[in-house]
C-alpha cells in the first residue's frame, strides 16, 4: 500500500469563536486532528483604560475599572481603591471593610459559577449552564438591591462603599448561603464534575506545570490547579482577611495528571465553598458605624508620590500601579490583569504535539480569561 500523506492546514479559531470568551483569535497549524502549533492575537477590545484612567479625577476611574473583569468587578473597584487608599494613607471605617469582603466573595462566587456553567457548555453539557445562571442570578438580584446594578457595579469606591448594606441585604446573603453550601455545590459535582463524559474531555488535557505557570506569571485558580499554593488572601493579607479561617484549594491530579483543564476547574468549584466560609464570618461579626469616609467621597488629592498594590481577583493578581503628581488626577496608571498573563501560557500548552483541535477549546475555557481585562 501506497503511504498516506497528510497536509498541514492553518485555521483560524476567531476572532469571534462562540468558545473563546470574547474576541480572541488563535491561529492553529494542524495535521489532521493535532495541533502542531498554536499562535494567539489579541487587542480585538482594547479600550485604552492605562490613558483615560490618566485623564479622569481617582474617583471618576472607578467606573472604568469595572469594566475589566466585568464578571468580577467588585475586586476590580476594590483593588483600585486600595491603592489609592494606600497612596493617601487613608484608614477605612471597619464596617466598610466588612461590606467589602462580603461583596467581593459574593462576586468571586458569580464569576465561578459563570466559569462552570460556560466552561460545561463549551464542552458540549448544556444543563449545567442553567443550574449556573439559576443560583447566579439569587447574587445579582442581591447586587441589584444594594447598588442598582447587576455587572458594573462601581460600588466599592476610595474611602469605603458607595451605600450602606441593611438588614435585609444580609438577611438575603446568609440565606443564599444556606441554601448554597452544601447541598448546591454536591449538585454541581453530580452534574458535571463527576460525569465520565466530562472527566473524558478535561483530565490528562492541557497540563500546566508549575514550573511553567510560574515562569508565564500565571496566577489564581490556573496556577493553584498546577498544585502551586498561593493565594493574596493568605499569602499578603490585604484588607481584613487575615481575620478569617479559609482553605486555599490547589489541583491533585486527582484524575490523572496534576495542573491538567480538571484540575482547573475543580479549584474553582472548590472555591465557592470557601468564599461562603468567608463571608458567613463576615456577616457574624459585621460592626456598625460609618460604610465610608465622607471626606474622601467628596474629593481625592493624593500627596506626590508612587505606589503598588495587588489583591486576589477571581482569576488571579490584580494590580495597580499609580504616580500621583499631587493633583485631582493620576499622572499615571499602570493595570496588572491576570487574564493577560493567564493566557500567554496558551500557546505553550498547545504546541506540544499531545493537543487535539477538540481539546483548544477545553484548554482555552480551562483558562477562564476575560477578555475585558486582556485588552485593557
Amino acid at each position: 500500500m501506497p503511504d498516506i500523506k497528510t497536509e498541514e492546514m492553518l485555521l483560524n479559531m476567531g476572532p469571534q469563536h462562540p468558545s473563546t470568551h470574547g474576541v480572541f483569535r488563535v491561529v492553529i497549524r494542524t495535521d489532521g486532528e493535532m495541533v502542531l502549533e498554536s499562535e494567539s492575537h489579541i487587542g480585538y477590545l482594547h479600550r485604552c483604560f492605562e490613558k483615560v484612567a490618566e485623564n479622569n479625577t481617582y474617583i471618576q476611574v472607578v467606573p472604568y475599572t469595572d469594566r475589566m473583569d466585568y464578571l468580577c468587578a467588585m475586586a476590580n473597584n476594590l483593588g483600585y481603591a486600595q491603592t489609592v487608599e494606600k497612596l493617601m494613607k487613608l484608614e477605612v471605617p471597619e464596617r466598610a471593610q466588612y461590606i467589602r469582603v462580603i461583596v467581593t466573595e459574593l462576586n468571586r462566587i458569580a464569576s465561578h459559577l459563570l466559569a462552570f456553567g460556560t466552561y460545561g457548555m463549551d464542552i458540549g453539557a448544556i444543563t449545567p449552564f442553567l443550574y449556573a445562571f439559576r443560583d447566579r442570578e439569587m447574587i445579582l438580584k442581591i447586587f441589584e438591591k444594594l447598588c442598582g446594578q447587576r455587572l458594573n457595579y462601581s460600588y466599592v469606591r476610595v474611602g469605603g462603599v458607595t451605600f450602606d448594606i441593611t438588614e435585609e441585604i444580609l438577611a438575603d446573603i446568609q440565606r443564599f448561603c444556606d441554601y448554597f453550601e452544601p447541598d448546591t455545590i454536591k449538585e454541581y459535582n453530580e452534574l458535571l464534575s463527576y460525569n465520565g463524559i466530562f472527566i473524558s474531555r478535561t483530565a490528562k488535557v492541557g497540563v500546566l506545570p508549575a514550573d511553567l505557570a510560574l515562569s508565564y506569571g500565571v496566577t489564581g485558580p490556573s496556577l493553584r490547579g498546577s498544585g502551586v499554593k498561593r493565594d493574596l488572601r493568605k499569602d499578603e493579607p490585604y484588607s481584613i482577611y487575615d481575620r478569617f479561617e479559609f482553605d486555599i484549594p490547589v489541583g491533585t491530579g486527582e484524575m490523572g495528571a496534576l495542573g491538567d483543564c480538571w484540575d482547573r476547574y475543580m479549584v474553582r468549584v472548590l472555591e465557592m465553598t470557601e468564599s461562603v466560609k468567608i463571608i458567613r464570618q463576615a456577616l457574624a461579626d459585621i460592626p456598625a458605624g460609618d460604610f465610608c469616609d465622607k471626606k474622601a467621597f467628596r474629593g481625592v488629592k493624593p500627596p506626590k508620590g508612587e505606589v503598588y498594590h495587588k489583591i486576589e481577583g477571581a482569576r488571579g493578581e490584580v494590580g495597580f500601579y499609580i504616580v500621583s503628581d499631587g493633583t485631582t488626577k493620576p499622572y499615571r496608571v499602570k493595570a496588572r490583569g491576570p487574564s493577560f498573563c493567564n493566557i500567554s501560557v496558551l500557546d505553550a500548552l498547545t504546541s506540544r504535539g499531545d493537543c487535539m483541535v477538540a481539546d483548544m477549546v477545553a484548554i482555552i475555557g480551562s483558562l477562564d480569561i476575560v477578555m475585558g481585562e486582556v485588552d485593557r
